[in-house]
């Protein structure tokens, strides 16, 4: 609670003096030569209720004052302005995904099941962005157009499999569909994550000349090579892990003045998103502001109930009694 006009209330103190002097206009005119005697008079009700009619006034007054200070109320109010930031999801759907070199409390996972857990709980840590998600094997297809609703882009990602495409590694085409869905964006921020296991092998645009285009546009690519952590064992034999393009990736980052991330294990893969999450952190503003609603009505209704029902009572044999 807050007043417009505080200073006003200091009119309170001159309450007790008018009491006094309207209590002086009243005095009575008759003297008794013995006050003992008029003590063992019975007091009926109208001298019980007398000193009502003072506290009345006093209390009209009172609210009155308090109303043209003009009583406020403060509604604390806050408004959130965010400026996210608007990412696309590059994420490879080739074969070579199925390979389970990656483990979870020691069992063996498959890089695209790691990949799949981890990506969600990154897109749960950015509530305020909006986020795409477009998946590629021999060409890039679709998967979620930029949302806020992370729960329906999960739901849509649990759902990927591998080999729905022609096998494959279109890197470069893929770079294009992602910067293609950021190209009318207007957050502050743009950034495309690529997660891929292998080297482009299919498509018509080269990664670097994607990327370039990319850059052109102020949207950044941060590249992730995933894989080779465990060796997988066929028969008898070894296999030896799948080669994968890091020149290209780290080119493609750097192109795109983002950074290149190796995942050979489950561990690296968390701590590399945690580390792109802090990267490109969201910018939050805070603005708070106080709005005050006027309560110097009710304090007016306060004051013409006491003061209206003083003068009715001062009217009545009350009113006629000295103070």
């Amino acid at each position: 609670m807050k007043f417009a006009y505080p200073y006003l209330l200091l009119l309170l103190v001159l309450i007790p003096v008018l009491l006094w002097w309207r209590a002086r206009r009243r005095e009575a005119a008759i003297n008794f030569p013995d006050g003992a005697l008029l003590s063992k008079l019975p007091v009926n009700w109208t001298v019980r209720l007398q000193p009502l009619l003072p506290a009345l006034y006093a209390l009209g007054l009172a609210c009155l004052i308090v109303a043209i200070a003009r009583p406020q109320k403060g509604l604390q109010e806050s408004r959130v302005n965010t400026e996210g930031v608007d990412i696309v999801l590059l994420l490879d759907l080739s074969t070579s995904m199925e390979t389970p070199d990656f483990a979870r409390n020691g069992q063996r996972q498959t890089r695209i099941e790691s990949a799949k857990q981890v990506i969600s709980e990154f897109i749960e840590k950015r509530r305020d962005d909006r986020i795409g998600m477009v998946g590629f094997a021999a060409l890039p297809y679709s998967i979620a157009p930029l949302t806020l609703d992370h729960s329906w882009l999960v739901q849509r990602m649990d759902g990927l499999r591998t080999g729905v495409l022609e096998d494959g590694t279109a890197i470069g085409d893929a770079i294009a569909s992602a910067v293609n869905r950021l190209r009318d964006s207007e957050a502050k921020s743009r950034i495309v994550i690529l997660l891929t296991d292998g080297l482009n092998n299919r498509g018509e645009l080269k990664p670097e000349n994607a990327a370039q285009a990319a850059a052109a546009l102020g949207i950044k690519i941060y590249t992730v090579g995933i894989g080779g952590g465990l060796p997988i064992q066929q028969g008898f034999f070894t296999m030896a892990p799948q080669e994968m393009d890091e020149t290209s990736l780290r080119r493609i980052a750097e192109i795109s003045k983002a950074e290149f991330f190796r995942a050979r294990d489950l561990k690296t893969l968390e701590e590399v998103y945690d580390t792109i999450d802090q990267l490109e952190k969201t910018e939050i503003e805070m603005l708070q502001f106080t709005r005050y609603e006027e309560k110097a009505g009710t304090w007016l209704v306060a004051a013409l109930v006491f003061l209206t029902l003083e003068k009715i009572l001062s009217l009545t044999r009350l009113g006629r009694l000295p103070e």
